[in-house]
């Protein structure tokens, strides 16, 4: 069974790595021009070359988002920017808009995919684009899973397919909220996220959320349940959104995606439950299976402020560890102790739990507590560790 691309985000140099080592085959970025994730960290040029060759040198690609539906003043350094991202050697670019794609494929030699923003429902819409010399499209996040197999089933075309993430009560994004409420423009990468703002709801001027605020966002996107089936249709990439998440986010989003592929790929009974559970040490939002499983009704949309919350704290981040001695340097990301029991997640193995047989800091002293955002401690374990392994607050 093909093996779909797995496609991950990542806001900086930080997340790129810890997406790569929890098993992305691939990254999406934004530079500090073009994208629609203004918001995030994002990339400068000298960051972008680490990337790219940080990528390359493990045989993963970088993809660079410049997806914002440009106005005339928008574009005037766009050419130089493509030029330079050439010559940086990225995989490839992700537009939205006819006259970006046309500047990438008469200015470079680059390849473009064709985002989401384009609302592609149909073969005819993909096929266009097939002409007009796209390398890939992302499909509209509407469709549901019988429509991306006709699709698929009527055009040699790469097909991307969203999996994992926010999802926009606009159509494809294309929301004037932001714009109108705050001055931000969501499509030109400003969006204030006004529909997960609280709310007063009213009728007839009588005032109907009398117990709590009244919300019209949607319940983020979780594909699990789907993720066999888009294989076997033969999606090219499936793509996880959220380049402003944190390091556990991706950590625990990609590893439990990359695990349930492989699984299926290699043909073995998967048990999307056990699924659920290693994605819920993660979220801090309902999910759902968006428009894949057919439109989605009421259960789908978030109207009150009832969410969920991660179920396991991130403590810390593995730096280096020392197999003779079962010492590791470990870079702290919230507060815990000596005392507390410690779960090691591995983008390899299963989860071990322990408590910490000892604890210094960086001057040697013993602590007992771990409470200085991003303090260095060196840590001794009773169970192997290695960089990039997280440590979760387990109980």
């Amino acid at each position: 069974m093909k093996r779909p691309e797995l496609l991950a985000p990542a806001g900086n140099l930080e997340k790129l790595k810890m997406a790569f080592a929890y098993g992305a085959d691939a990254a999406y970025i934004g530079g500090k021009s073009f994208s629609l994730r203004a918001r995030a960290s994002n990339f400068t040029l000298e960051d972008i070359e680490q990337a790219v060759s940080y990528a390359h040198e493990r045989g993963r690609r970088i993809y660079v988002t410049v997806n914002v539906l440009p106005h005339p003043e928008d574009l005037k350094h766009f050419e130089a920017y493509i030029e330079q991202l050439e010559a940086l050697g990225v995989d490839a670019l992700i537009c939205a808009s006819f006259a970006v794609a046309q500047k990438i494929r008469h200015l470079t030699a680059l390849p473009f995919h064709i985002s989401t923003q384009q609302s592609l429902t149909n073969s005819e819409a993909v096929r266009f684009w097939e002409a007009h010399g796209a390398k890939r499209v992302i499909l509209a996040r509407e469709l549901d899973l019988e429509s991306i197999r006709r699709i698929k089933a009527k055009t040699r075309m790469s097909l991307e397919i969203f999996i994992h993430g926010g999802m926009c009560v606009a159509f494809s994004g294309r929301c004037t909220l932001s714009n109108t409420m705050t001055g931000r423009d969501a499509n030109r990468g400003g969006c204030a996220h006004s529909c997960r703002w609280e709310y007063d709801l009213y009728s007839d001027g009588v005032r109907l959320n009398r117990s709590q605020p009244f919300l019209m966002g949607s319940k983020d996107l979780a594909a699990l349940p789907h993720l066999p089936a888009l294989i076997e249709a033969g999606v090219d990439s499936v793509k996880i959104e959220g380049r402003m998440k944190s390091l556990h986010y991706i950590a625990t989003i990609v590893n439990t995606y990359r695990r349930l592929i492989d699984d299926v790929c290699r043909g073995e009974t998967v048990d999307i439950e056990a699924y659920r559970s290693m994605l819920s040490k993660a979220m801090n939002r309902e999910v759902g299976p968006g428009f894949l499983g057919g439109d989605p009704l009421g259960k789908q949309q978030l109207y009150n402020i009832d969410r969920q919350r991660p179920t396991q704290d991130f403590a810390a981040l593995v730096l280096e560890y020392d197999e003779d001695s079962g010492l590791a340097l470990i870079e702290q990301r919230n507060h815990f102790t000596a005392g507390d029991i410690l779960e090691r997640f591995s983008p390899e193995g299963e989860p071990a739990t322990f408590k910490p047989l000892a604890m210094w800091d960086e001057e040697g002293r013993s602590v007992q507590t771990a409470r200085h955002p991003q303090q260095r401690i060196t840590l001794k374990s009773p169970v192997a560790l290695k960089p990039y392994d997280i440590l979760r607050k387990a109980g």
